[in-house]
């Protein structure tokens, strides 16, 4: 399973996020947290979601994966105005995205450090950084 998952059944998982564990909800869970950290569309899910046999809408993967980054189980990646990818991984880490293939890749930690980050404004704090480096081809 996924970073964090591998000591709970999902299940578990699921109650101790505070969500009810549907049959869905676990199936889609499933499919998400069994391959290890992944980057995955809402439309790559429920395509395999389908090929699994597992009967869901495109709109409740799509809320499914929603309440999942709500109760902290799954990060978001906002790549393009309306490509968006589900992380598996919820530390603090950045990415590359290929362009050509969309696909997103995690960066090794040790190769970037972001530093000269500004003063948050007044009242306010800095709840994570996010670094997209897109790739092309020579």
């Amino acid at each position: 399973m996924a970073h964090g998952t591998a000591e709970k059944s999902i299940p578990d998982l699921l109650r101790d996020a505070g969500l009810r564990p549907t049959r869905q909800r676990v199936s889609l869970a499933e499919l998400l947290f069994a391959k290890g950290d992944r980057h995955l569309t809402a439309e790559r899910l429920h395509e395999e979601a389908v090929n699994h046999n597992v009967p869901v809408s495109l709109a409740t993967v799509y809320n499914t994966l929603h309440q999942f980054t709500q109760v902290g189980l799954l990060r978001e990646v906002a790549v393009e105005g309306s490509k968006t990818y589900f992380d598996t991984n919820t530390s603090n880490h950045y990415h590359f995205f290929c362009e050509r293939d969309g696909i997103l890749m995690d960066i090794p930690t040790d190769e970037l450090v972001v530093q000269g980050l500004p003063e948050p404004p007044e009242g306010m704090e800095i709840s994570r950084v996010d670094v997209l480096v897109r790739l092309t081809e020579k």
